[in-house]
């Protein structure tokens, strides 16, 4: 089951939920529209990022992973 919290920021347009669900396969559950979804809100997400300037470069994150990657 899943817990979607959509916030004004989080919000989708109904041509980006059609254009979505136009890409499914002709029969497909709902938990595969709210993936298709969680996974574009991630990818605009990270495109904000990206834009805004929050990212870090290979070292940086190597850097800030390194006690995760022992």
């Amino acid at each position: 089951m899943y817990i979607i919290h959509l916030t004004k920021v989080d919000m989708i347009t109904k041509e980006k939920l059609i254009d979505a669900i136009k890409k499914l396969p002709e029969g497909f559950t709902i938990e595969q529209v709210i993936e298709e979804l969680i996974l574009l809100d991630k990818i605009d997400k990270g495109v904000e990022d990206i834009d805004q300037g929050k990212i870090y470069s290979s070292e940086e994150a190597e850097k800030r992973l390194s006690k995760w990657l022992k």
